[in-house]
């Protein structure tokens, strides 16, 4: 499991990570995140079709050591949940960057992306 944050997204505070497919936002956790946590056990996924207000709560992840609230780190409608995550939450703590996404979202503001870190400036969040 590769933990450097690659440079292909941009970062939460609150250690959720965003990529863009084109007008689609994919959704995940950091694998600092992961770390803290512990094993996950629980990952509770969106509905399809609900709307993410950025920086808000959509879900929550359960480990051995903690329950989280996963926050979202853009705006925009859910249009598919990584349903392998019902049966394999550990996906999580595995692959955070790959196959661990949590849901894509039809991004409803491009201009919320600058309001994110890039991955040195998480590195550095993360770092202290």
């Amino acid at each position: 499991m590769s933990t450097t944050p690659p440079d292909d997204r941009r970062y939460s505070r609150e250690h959720e990570w965003v990529r863009l497919e084109g007008s689609v936002a994919v959704i995940g956790i950091t694998s600092f995140a992961a770390d803290e946590l512990g094993d996950i056990v629980y990952v509770e996924l969106p509905e399809i079709g609900a709307h993410l207000a950025q920086f808000a709560s959509f879900g929550v992840v359960e480990s051995v050591k903690a329950v989280s609230d996963l926050f979202a780190p853009v705006s925009g409608d859910v249009a598919e949940v990584n349903g392998d995550l019902r049966g394999s939450p550990e996906l999580l703590n595995t692959d955070p960057f790959g196959g661990g996404w949590i849901a894509k979202v039809t991004l409803a503001d491009q201009a919320e992306m600058d309001k994110l870190l890039d991955a040195a400036a998480y590195v550095e969040l993360t770092a202290g």
